[in-house]
């Protein structure tokens, strides 16, 4: 073997340990702001690209700080998925590749919802303000189909997998979300005559798409009410005679108790901006959708 012959041998197997077969820099990154942008991103590329939601389970991803090695990251990513209606502020703090960025809900910007504001803190997130839009669009299952067909529209437009596959994908997600509509209109047929109560301003879109009057409060998802929020609480449920109380994440028996003693049943809703605790996207809408039927029909019995 001659010495060029012996230096490329060693330069192919040097190659083939720093890199290795198949590795990931050969594998598409796609980045998501949230759970359902992660979800519907996975379910539309099954395994042609690894799908990134970056966000700590412990963080709100709305008020997310990214560190320096995350934005390197999401900056090399070769798609980026954003909700819009002003979710995830951070966007607006980091300098991000305009050609890989996709906005989910251009497509229905004029049915944003306009808030009132209010300003509060999220632990370490600092104090921030709720003015603007209401950004869990998700939580209206249709638009979260539309949302799904921009999250492959841009899949197909970035060859990043087969653009039939993704349409059958496509096709058999947003009949599952179709479907998943039509139990809720179903099952809240009649929610349109009970008040709600949200323990945080999450749920404006799933409010209008059935009908529902909810007023929201401003208490902090995993700790129980002080006597403050309690006596707002009491004050809430005379002001709109609600029946049931909806809580973004699990509350303790004592929360839980003492809201019952102020007149209202609790069911649980997680907002899904995370992964939810059980099964998908799909899986904690029922669970939800059956909590809060449950919910009013104890409310009812009272």
């Amino acid at each position: 073997m001659t010495q060029i012959h012996r230096f490329l041998a060693c330069a192919t197997a040097f190659f083939l340990v720093v890199a290795g077969p198949g590795s990931a820099q050969d594998t598409p990154r796609v980045v998501t702001v949230n759970y359902p942008l992660q979800y519907f991103a996975e379910r539309l590329l099954g395994d042609d690209a690894e799908v990134v939601f970056p966000v700590p389970a412990d963080v709100d991803p709305s008020f997310w700080r990214p560190g320096v090695s995350d934005i390197s990251m999401i900056q090399a990513a070769d798609l980026i998925l954003l909700n819009g209606a002003g979710f995830a502020t951070w966007i607006d703090r980091v300098s991000l590749p305009r050609s890989r960025l996709v906005n989910t809900s251009d497509g229905f910007s004029d049915q944003f919802i306009v808030t009132e504001s209010i300003t509060h803190s999220h632990g370490d997130g600092g104090e921030h303000s709720h003015e603007g839009l209401a950004s869990y669009t998700w939580l209206d299952p249709v638009l979260a189909a539309a949302q799904a067909e921009a999250v492959a529209d841009a899949i197909v437009a970035r060859g990043l997998a087969g653009e039939q596959d993704v349409r059958d994908r496509l096709n058999a997600l947003q009949a599952e979300l179709s479907t998943l509509d039509a139990e809720a209109e179903s099952l809240l047929s009649r929610s349109g005559e009970t008040g709600f109560i949200a323990t945080h301003p999450r749920y404006q879109y799933f409010a209008r798409r059935y009908g529902l009057s909810v007023s929201s409060l401003e208490w902090e998802a995993g700790r129980d009410p002080d006597g403050a929020g309690l006596e707002e609480l009491r004050q809430r449920v005379g002001d709109t005679g609600a029946g049931v109380l909806i809580w973004e994440a699990e509350p303790s028996a004592d929360a839980v108790r003492a809201a019952g003693e102020i007149g209202v049943e609790s069911a649980v809703f997680e907002t899904m901006a995370h992964r939810p605790a059980e099964g998908d996207f799909l899986d904690a809408f029922r669970a939800a959708l059956s909590n809060i039927r449950q919910a009013e029909g104890v409310s009812a019995g009272n």
